[in-house]
């Protein structure tokens, strides 16, 4: 069973909101135990009063089996900045060593796990510089790239890419979200297929809509997707 990692091109590219749309999908798809891990989490939020942060409430608000919430993350940080500041800012320290040891740790007990990143690829966890793709790196997990389909992706989707292949890291596939089926839209997805199939075969892909909000994801079906059909197999 593969487990492996969500990873935008960038901040608020939709991370989340994909990563619990192939939660739903996997767990539905074939029963199986899935859960979610967000190693680092930034920017606490407040709900009806109470403090939570909005990747680990997302997790539990539409998991379609109950999580346990000790397994969904490891450090939470109340600033909304980037892991390294966050964490310093509270006198805390990132252990890329002991995200490690949970991810092989939960490993045991999940017959699948969707690992979420935090912001971009390179985005620091510690002063000592160690990167979300540092962390992927030595996981050996695969990466589903989760993009945006508007002006801009092609660039963004493909310096993402490179990079994770130039470190030997699988990509899966590409969840295009908050596509409005526009006819830049539809180039800008169709040239970046054509762009990754120059360093691998064509890769496998699911296209999120864009919708109002959160309380749409029910409605969003993604099994017909030649990505989930590969997730699945």
């Amino acid at each position: 069973m593969t487990h492996f990692w969500m990873v935008g091109t960038d901040t608020d590219v939709g991370k989340t909101f994909c990563t619990v749309l192939m939660m739903r999908t996997l767990q539905l798809q074939k029963q199986r135990k899935v859960t979610v891990f967000k190693p680092v989490q930034t920017g606490q939020i407040y709900v009806n009063g109470e403090a939570s942060y909005y990747d680990t409430s997302m997790y539990k608000r539409f998991s379609l089996i109950p999580l346990e919430l000790h397994d969904l993350n490891s450090y939470s940080f109340k600033t909304p900045a980037s892991p390294h500041l966050a964490a310093r800012l509270e006198n805390a320290h990132i252990d890329c060593q002991k995200l490690q040891h949970t991810l092989q740790e939960l490993t045991t007990r999940y017959e699948q796990i969707i690992c979420e990143g935090a912001g971009g690829l390179f985005v620091p966890l510690n002063e000592q510089l160690d990167c979300l793709i540092d962390v992927i790196q030595a996981s050996s997990w695969p990466v589903v790239l989760v993009t945006k389909t508007g002006l801009g992706t092609i660039n963004h989707t493909m310096l993402s890419f490179e990079a994770l292949i130039s470190r030997g890291i699988q990509v899966k596939g590409i969840m295009f979200n908050s596509y409005t089926d526009c006819e830049m839209e539809n180039d800008n997805i169709a040239t970046i297929l054509r762009m990754t199939a120059i360093h691998t075969k064509e890769l496998p892909y699911a296209i999120v809509p864009k919708v109002a909000g959160e309380e749409a994801i029910p409605t969003i079906s993604l099994a017909e997707s030649s990505l989930i059909k590969e997730m699945t197999r």
